[in-house]
């Protein structure tokens, strides 16, 4: 919309596309102004924010987004960055860089690959709770293998046992937590079934 120099009792008139004339109240139009202004600002604010959001990202989350070079290479130098002021300029360097790209594609992006880490957690957990119990119960890997039939049985009942032996004769927990891995790897593994089985 572009004012002509055109005002007469506190009205000016504007261009609406190409044969529209439109008169605004110069004190609208001058509010018209002050609120892309400040809209302009919180979008600068919201991009600097997603910025800082994804420099402060674990590496494996990061090399899981699909960002431009010029982005990526200055959200890897920011997390090289030891120094407050800094990593405060190149903060806000990424900030007038995302300027230059599709921010929602971006958004939609990362909140995927936190979903997923959300996701990585929870069966990390479970997982721990199925070595806590396997460990601790006996009747607990028929109830294993009843609900993951694809155990390896001979593999599983070997890492117990040397687990506990491992706690028995206070040795370092090498067993104990290749235990957990091999647990996790089962969860893993029976969730990608169920996943290609739904789809």
């Amino acid at each position: 919309m572009n004012p002509v120099a055109t005002r007469s009792n506190g009205y000016v008139a504007s261009l609406v596309g190409y044969h529209t004339i439109r008169f605004l109240r110069i004190g609208d139009m001058e509010q018209d102004l002050t609120v892309s202004k400040t809209r302009r600002k919180q979008e600068m604010h919201a991009l600097q924010a997603l910025g800082e959001m994804l420099a402060r990202l674990p590496g494996e989350q990061l090399s899981r987004l699909d960002l431009p070079d010029f982005l990526r290479d200055a959200l890897l130098q920011a997390r090289r960055i030891p120094q407050r002021g800094a990593l405060r300029r190149q903060l806000q360097y990424i900030g007038r860089l995302m300027r230059d790209v599709d921010a929602d594609h971006i958004r939609s992006q990362l909140e995927s690959v936190q979903t997923g880490a959300l996701k990585d957690v929870a069966i990390l957990h479970r997982a721990e709770r199925w070595r806590e119990r396997l460990l601790s119960d006996e009747g607990a890997l028929a109830a294993f293998i009843e609900e993951f039939p694809s155990t390896d049985v001979q593999k599983l009942r070997n890492l117990l046992r040397n687990a506990r032996h491992e706690s028995e004769r206070q040795r370092p927990p090498r067993c104990f937590r290749e235990l957990l891995r091999d647990i996790r790897r089962i969860l893993l593994d029976d969730e990608l079934a169920k996943r290609s089985d739904a789809g």
